[in-house]
């Protein structure tokens, strides 16, 4: 139940405004401390209770944050933030959601312009305006102008990572309740997509209106939008939860019914109709001569509405009408990854580059969540690397060598690495020299991300039939809600990375999922192994391994397609 993720969102953007104007180190540290506070497992307001020496001990929360957050805490306001607010008053989130848009260049368009929101810079870019601005030009402009639409459908949804642990708080409540017999989410959340609109939940209960007031009173509940006898939708944390009250012996049925995608709905009632049978929130029913309702057949559990049909149960992350139903008619369903299969971490960063933790606490981190194995690979040098952290190739074999002696105090096997940057012509930011020298070597894309299909392909082939190249690390470069990524040739990728034994990231941090799902299926269904990992710049971060897994499983991966669910002499067979 905890404010982490609110206050978080404000140091973000304290740090987005002070990037734009303040090239010292206070940004990353504003940055640092949003990851800590929004990864921590303790509520930052049970911490702030404690003193500001209970928030210091989180990693990348210093003295003036920590008081930055108590000030929140009992003000309700950030003075800092406010004046910059104030300053510029600029719709800072949306806006560097358009393509090629990050916080000094929003600045700039409010400087020459005065634009302040997506439909002010609409207006401007329709009118030829931003191309005089210094820095911009034509080619900007336009894309500029048709990243607008995009713009605006992403601010409609927010990325899984920054919803599921709200939504998580939102089930814990319901559930302390003593008339809530079960709560569940449904929805798009949980079907794990990528990106959330609103958080649905669920509850079986024999008294509504006391579980709909325990929501509706709740001390985090800001604001009513809706009450009724069986749906309620309140705003909490900054999102939409919609709770559907329903009696225990249809809450199978219903929640089914408000899991499923509308297309995998329609196309599971029509196997329903054509068996003489029909489906809705309520449970499974005969039809009558009269083709009305007749008995109930289903309905208690999720399982009976599928096993009324002829079918197994479908995976949650599956129901999306891509052909599971008819997978599962076939018997012919992948057992799925499950989070126990992950047996270790290929793709981590330390202090050594841009990460948050050292070594020796990345390695006790990732041994204390039992795994076999686990990879260090810190940033090399080279185009995109932020703030120029990247490790040259004399600074990576030292930096080896730190994890090879820091590796002794852990019983786990720890792998050296680097995450080589892969430059627009395919080429690597490291040597080969060094490259041979370590053990795992992951390779991404971090610039040119503008550029066309086959120039993008070709690219990250070029890089998968690297012969030292062990991970293509998130493969297109996409950020959620910010930039779409290479428009790569999936099918050509996951070919060449297929007969070149080249492992494709499904990055697990939320702010990425990438590969998103869609790529994943085609890549396994080519006989590519994919690995997730959480490319963690801290030890919490650790914790975003289950996103990663529930792509993957969205994706239709099996756990023997996933290098991370191998053991540890056959992850180091693969690697280099």
């Amino acid at each position: 139940m905890s404010r982490n993720r609110e206050v978080a969102a404000l140091f973000d953007e304290l740090a987005d405004r002070l990037d734009a104007q303040d090239g010292s180190f206070r940004p990353r540290a504003y940055r640092n401390a949003a990851d800590a506070i929004r990864q921590a497992t303790a509520p930052v307001e049970t911490l702030a209770a404690e003193g500001p020496e209970a928030l210091e001990a989180l990693e990348g929360v210093g003295e003036a944050t920590a008081a930055k957050v108590i000030e929140y805490l009992e003000t309700g306001e950030i003075a800092a933030l406010e004046e910059e607010r104030a300053a510029v008053p600029v719709d800072m989130q949306a806006l560097q959601r358009v393509e090629g848009l990050g916080p000094k260049r929003v600045y700039a368009l409010y400087a020459a312009l005065q634009i302040t929101d997506l439909d002010e810079l609409e207006a401007a870019a329709e009118a030829g305006e931003i191309q005089t601005v210094e820095g911009f030009g034509q080619k900007t402009e336009a894309t500029i102008r048709e990243q607008i639409e995009f713009a605006r459908t992403a601010t409609a949804r927010t990325p899984i990572g920054q919803v599921y642990p709200l939504a998580e708080d939102v089930v814990a409540h319901l559930s302390g309740h003593a008339d809530a017999d079960e709560v569940a989410l449904a929805g798009s959340i949980r079907r794990w997509r990528a990106t959330i609109g609103d958080i649905d939940v669920l509850v079986a209960t024999t008294d509504a209106e006391a579980v709909t007031d325990h929501l509706v009173g709740w001390d985090r509940t800001a604001e009513v939008l809706q009450t009724g006898a069986t749906k309620t939708s309140v705003r909490v944390g900054g999102h939409q939860v919609d709770l559907r009250v329903v009696e225990p012996d249809s809450f199978g049925a219903a929640l089914q019914y408000f899991t499923g995608s509308k297309a995998h709905n329609v196309r599971l009632r029509n196997r329903a109709l054509d068996r003489g049978l029909t489906m809705n929130e309520y449970g499974t029913f005969e039809l009558t001569d009269a083709e009305r309702e007749g008995a109930r057949v289903a309905g208690e559990t999720e399982a009976s509405m599928y096993e009324a049909v002829g079918l197994p149960p479908i995976p949650p992350e599956l129901r999306e009408d891509h052909g599971e139903i008819a997978a599962a008619a076939a018997d012919e369903l992948p057992a799925l990854v499950r989070p126990g299969d992950i047996r270790g971490d290929l793709h981590t960063h330390t202090t050594a580059s841009d990460g948050r933790a050292d070594i020796a606490a990345m390695l006790e981190a990732a041994a204390d969540r039992g795994y076999e194995y686990y990879a260090v690979c810190d940033h090399a040098s080279g185009p995109g690397v932020v703030a120029n952290m990247g490790l040259d190739d004399a600074a990576l074999l030292e930096h080896a060598d730190a994890v090879r002696a820091a590796a002794e105090a852990v019983e786990m096997t720890v792998l050296t690495g680097v995450e080589t940057n892969i430059t627009a012509d395919g080429a690597l930011s490291t040597g080969d020299a060094a490259l041979e020298a370590l053990d795992c070597v992951v390779a991404s894309p971090h610039s040119a991300l503008d550029q066309d299909r086959e120039t993008a392909t070709d690219r990250i082939i070029t890089a998968i039939e690297h012969p030292l190249v062990d991970i293509i690390g998130h493969p297109t470069g996409m950020r959620r809600s910010q930039r779409e990524g290479l428009p790569i040739d999936i099918e050509a990728v996951a070919a060449a990375a297929a007969d070149a034994q080249t492992a494709l990231e499904v990055n697990a941090n939320p702010a990425r999922l990438d590969l998103r799902s869609e790529f994943i299926r085609v890549a396994v269904d080519a006989g590519a192994t994919i690995v997730i990992d959480t490319d963690a710049h801290g030890t919490d971060q650790l914790a975003l391994m289950r996103y990663g897994v529930h792509t993957a499983r969205r994706g239709w991966a099996t756990a023997d397609a996933v290098l991370n669910t191998w053991d540890a002499d056959a992850v180091t067979d693969f690697c280099h």
